[in-house]
């Protein structure tokens, strides 16, 4: 039995984690449940798999879930919450499934009580990636991808030795917007980008996925998780999604991880690793799916790749702008004050700005992501 403590219960990831949940009772048992602000769903949630601990965003709501769920479970609020649950002494287990930044404080302290994680939120490993990892060796602790491409690179690997790599390679969908021609771009609304052809994901991930700053963000995290230098982390697309990522070994040998999109199968392997435990959940008919193909990246449509490897290139805070940059473009685009195209402008000219910091502390990694959404907010569109 795996006690499992998840922080953004009711986000996609988080949903899908309550799945595996309810498919495996006899392993896994959800002992602390985060949320952002949906209430109603973590009470559902609550009343399934009776936790010890709950946590949710607001102090308001949190005294409302504590009137529901009586005084033998604790409620939290906050990040304050998400730190008590993340360093629960009963705790296996921490998957963090938060949006944006404010899973990184959460995962340093789950490491620092001993704790293996499970990192669903691609920022943790983006911003502070070498602190994180470095912090991981030091405690002895596990940690693990949820992300279905860092997830098949993990199960690619399998604890091969990193001199007996040659290239990762990161599989892309496309996005939406494979096929279609730059100088459309600019006419590109929000209800266009937000259909996803092979996944069904939270806001932010599926605009990233558009924009193809999904896959510059995978590429960083990728470069810590594997410990390889970021020229040997490719990609390529993959439009059936059907190939989640590929290992290209020295002698030429690539093995790659095949299964039909379902995120519950990552999200297990992470929870019961290094076990392997049937599921009837995910299905693969290869002969149904009948071709897989591959195309070149078109980093001049999508710029954000050449981006994203410039930051893991230079390291030190510039991953963490980016990424803050990032986070706020999409929050404009989704809101309607800047284009589609305007997404990568914006991100560009904050990069362009900053004083990079090398081998940051975590205090200078958080000023850097203050520095840019600062920066990218007072961006005005040319």
């Amino acid at each position: 039995m795996k006690n499992v403590v998840l922080l953004g219960s009711t986000g996609s990831i988080g949903t899908s984690t309550i799945k595996v949940a309810d498919d495996l009772p006899d392993r896994i048992r959800l002992i602390g449940l985060a949320a952002g602000n949906n209430l109603e769903l973590l009470m559902e949630q609550y009343r399934r798999h009776q936790p010890m601990a709950l946590s949710i965003s607001d102090p308001e709501k949190a005294t409302l879930a504590q009137g529901m769920v009586g005084a033998t479970t604790a409620v939290y609020s906050g990040n304050e919450g998400l730190l008590k649950l993340a360093t629960m002494p009963e705790a296996d287990i921490v998957l963090i499934a938060i949006v944006g930044t404010a899973g990184l404080q959460p995962a340093l302290a789950a490491i620092r009580a001993g704790k293996d994680i499970a990192v669903a939120s691609k920022e943790i490993l983006v911003m502070a990636g070498e602190i994180v990892m470095n912090e991981a060796r030091k405690y002895g602790v596990r940690v693990l991808a949820v992300d279905s491409e860092h997830s098949a690179i993990f199960q690619c690997l399998d604890d091969k030795p990193g001199q007996s790599v040659r290239n990762l390679w990161l599989t892309a969908s496309g996005g939406p917007f494979r096929k279609t021609p730059k100088e459309e771009f600019e006419a590109i609304t929000v209800e266009r980008a937000l259909k996803h052809p092979s996944w069904v994901m939270g806001r932010k991930i599926t605009i990233d996925s558009a924009t193809l700053f999904n896959k510059g963000l995978e590429m960083i995290e990728a470069r810590w998780l594997f410990d390889v230098e970021m020229d040997r982390v490719k990609v390529v697309v993959h439009p059936q999604s059907v190939i989640h990522s590929m290992v290209e070994f020295v002698d030429g040998s690539i093995i790659a991880q095949i299964s039909t999109p379902d995120m519950c199968l990552p999200i297990q392997y992470a929870l019961m690793y290094p076990e392997r435990v049937k599921s009837e959940r995910v299905q693969t008919n290869l002969a149904q799916i009948g071709s897989l193909t591959f195309e070149e990246p078109d980093v001049e449509r999508f710029p954000s790749i050449n981006l994203a490897r410039r930051a893991g290139e230079v390291g030190g805070t510039l991953p963490a702008v980016l990424n803050a940059a990032n986070e706020v473009a999409v929050d404009a685009f989704v809101n309607r004050k800047i284009s589609f195209l305007q997404i990568t402008e914006l991100v560009r000219h904050t990069m362009d700005r900053h004083e990079v910091v090398t081998h940051p502390t975590l205090e200078q990694i958080l000023e850097a992501d203050t520095w840019a959404r600062e920066e990218a907010m007072a961006w005005k569109r040319p």
